[in-house]
């Protein structure tokens, strides 16, 4: 068995992996406070004596922390942290190691093909874009989340309510949870078909692109470019990054 996790600034998502690297559960917990009575709860009925490999991609260190110590509470496996390994084999990395989120390296990882480029955009608590040219990660662009935009509009507007983005057929609002919805929603499909036009225009590639995160879904066929929804990227990567452990 594999154990693999995703801590995220919101959100953390582990997932078990059996040894013939099929996903057999997956559930998440709140990032700012791990339980670890739910914890006990999802990890009720595993068999840690068959846990080989534990890998997670991190940037809250002290939720890492706080994981790392309830693994050792209960196997003797080193709980890994994906830039703790040498990338090296799977990918190459054009820009500052220090400054790239390894949950990005994930992303990166698990499309990382010779022959094909691609650019991974991830609607997480902000909305970012990386760009794969081949095995080389060349850096990327990291713009406002749309939830945390959202909540910081209406934390700091007395008159707009906390509203949830839908999709938007018309442009012009007719009134403010409308006029707000449009807003986002057409405004962020610009954003993302404009910084994808430029940096194809950057680069002079082509590239397929591939959506994840919470509003995926959304926009997977509301933007012009053409786009595949993949929500387990991250996982992927973990899973394809484990085999560095030893």
């Amino acid at each position: 068995m594999i154990i693999v996790g995703d801590i995220g600034n919101t959100e953390t998502k582990i997932c078990i992996i059996n040894d013939r690297l099929k996903k057999i559960k997956k559930f998440s917990l709140n990032s700012k406070k791990i339980d670890i009575k739910k914890l006990n709860y999802y990890f009720k009925n595993y068999d840690f004596n068959k846990t080989k490999k534990i890998l997670f991609c991190s940037v809250v260190p002290s939720t890492f922390k706080s994981l790392k110590k309830f693994f050792l509470s209960k196997t003797k496996v080193k709980c890994h942290e994906l830039k703790e390994l040498n990338l090296n084999s799977l990918i190459k990395i054009d820009v500052n190691f220090k400054q790239v989120g390894s949950d990005r390296l994930a992303n990166a990882i698990s499309v990382s093909n010779e022959k094909k480029n691609f650019i991974i955009l991830d609607f997480g608590t902000a909305t970012t874009f990386d760009v794969m040219i081949g095995k080389n990660y060349k850096g990327g662009i990291i713009s406002p989340g749309i939830r945390l935009s959202l909540n910081t509009l209406s934390d700091k507007a007395t008159l707009i309510p906390k509203i949830n983005l839908k999709k938007m057929t018309k442009i012009v609002g007719q009134d403010t949870i409308s006029a707000v919805r449009s807003g986002f929603f057409w405004g962020y499909a610009g954003l993302i078909d404009n910084i994808i036009n430029l940096i194809k225009k950057e680069t002079g590639k082509s590239f397929k692109v591939i959506l994840t995160g919470g509003f995926s879904k959304l926009f997977k066929n509301q933007i012009k470019t053409k786009v595949k929804q993949d929500t387990d990227i991250t996982i992927n990567g973990l899973i394809k990054s484990s085999n560095l452990i030893k």
